[in-house]
């Protein structure tokens, strides 16, 4: 856990310093921001033109946001699986205050973005407030320190995991165009393969990179955003490790008494099995996708020029407020209220330590919306003009939500439970 909410604190100071390169590049840089990224590479094997967008190669961009970002959401789906196999979702009364939490934080921002944009020509956005940015918010709190309870960034994790789901499912069935039945079953098709070859225990990988890559390319031809394909596979992956809870005790079981080259190929294997396959691609592709996939992604898409026109287009703009009503108020109302619920109807229980105060800053540190908010913008908006106010919306929403969320935790007392731990600690000193 140290671990991770290091690498998700780095990955936020990273992705900050991405995203005010590409608003000093779009402003600074004339217009060679925009001409780079729109510059089209296109792959073709004789006269045969495998990717294209209406007619087109696909631009730089669209390799970032249709193909880059698949790794992204492919460990999005593995960190899902493992949360709901092995990990905390998988307990109904621990996943219950979250996961209500998190459908409250979803619903309420698109209301309020869909109150302010209803029968316009934003109203497509009303998705965009839904989303929770991970390594921002929990960057957030681990600047808090000790004077948060320690379950309250699990909390806040376990929400942000629920409503990634949430996100997945939305763009999965509202964001998708040009619907082709043709591809999306060969799509389905190479998932069952998937299935098989797990069910069978086929465990070359690259023959999973291969149904992999053609899964991708199916999905991205049926109209389904291709991303989707990734978190297909990423929760087609066993959670579970293949020695199950064998243990190794001793290099004789690791070798069975043999020695030799296909000795410690068979213990490679024995020592690589008794952890899950899931556990070890989120060890290996989530530093890449931390620290170089969503880097590079707010590159490509957070260079929005901020001239006195735009700003001023920006704060007249529905769109805008619909984004930071739904970020900053919605989400934190949502989330609070719909916690609220859960505990008085009785399905769930708040963490040890964990106040309902404590719920609604956390609530409103998942209003930072950031990379899958402007993920599901770049869908959303075929308009330029409407497409940056709804980026500046992001950008000043998450701000915002930071230093309101900040504000709320900052200032909430500690706990009873807090409260006894200091004293019993204090106590504990004295003594000695």
């Amino acid at each position: 856990m140290v671990k991770f909410l290091a690498q998700e604190t780095a990955s936020g100071v990273l992705l900050l310093l991405a995203t005010a390169a590409a608003l000093l590049w779009a402003n600074f840089g004339g217009d060679s921001y925009h001409h780079f990224w729109e510059t089209e590479v296109e792959l073709a094997i004789g006269s045969w033109h495998p990717f294209q967008h209406n007619g087109h190669g696909l631009s730089l961009e669209l390799w970032v946001n249709d193909a880059l970002m698949v790794l992204f959401f492919f460990v999005v789906g593995l960190e899902i699986k493992a949360e709901l196999v092995v990990g905390d979702l998988r307990n109904p009364r621990i996943a219950a205050l979250p996961a209500v939490a998190a459908i409250g934080g979803m619903l309420l921002p698109a209301v309020l973005y869909l109150a302010m944009n209803l029968g316009g020509d934003g109203a497509g956005g009303w998705g965009i407030p839904m989303a929770t940015d991970i390594a921002f918010a929990v960057g957030v709190l681990a600047l808090m320190g000790s004077r948060i309870p320690k379950r309250l960034t699990l909390f806040l994790l376990t929400l942000a995991i629920a409503d990634d789901i949430g996100a997945i499912a939305v763009i999965a069935i509202f964001y998708s165009t040009g619907f082709s039945l043709q591809w999306f079953l060969l799509a389905l098709g190479g998932l069952f393969a998937v299935f098989c070859m797990r069910r069978y225990r086929i465990w070359y990988t690259p023959m999973y990179v291969i149904v992999g890559f053609f899964v991708w390319y199916a999905t991205f031809r049926s109209g389904v955003h291709a991303t989707i394909a990734g978190v297909a596979m990423g929760l087609l992956a066993p959670a579970k490790p293949l020695l199950g809870s064998r243990m190794l005790e001793s290099v004789e079981d690791i070798f069975s008494g043999e020695s030799g080259l296909g000795a410690v190929r068979d213990a490679n294997w024995k020592v690589k099995e008794t952890v899950s396959i899931t556990s070890r691609m989120i060890g290996l592709l989530s530093p890449w996708t931390s620290f170089l996939v969503i880097p590079i992604f707010a590159l490509a898409n957070a260079g929005i020029v901020l001239s006195g026109e735009a700003i001023s287009d920006a704060v007249a703009s529905p769109v805008t407020w619909g984004i930071v009503l739904g970020l900053v108020i919605g989400k934190p109302l949502g989330v609070f209220v719909f916690s609220w619920f859960a505990l008085k109807i009785g399905i769930a229980d708040l963490p040890e330590g964990v106040t309902l105060r404590h719920v609604l800053g956390a609530g409103a540190v998942a209003g930072i919306g950031f990379t899958v908010a402007l993920f599901i913008g770049n869908l959303a908006f075929d308009d330029p003009a409407i497409g940056d106010q709804a980026t500046m919306g992001i950008l000043a929403a998450s701000l915002l939500a930071t230093v309101v969320g900040f504000a709320v935790l900052a200032t909430s007392p500690p706990s009873e439970s807090e409260s006894q731990s200091d004293s019993e600690a204090e106590g504990s000193k004295t003594t000695h």
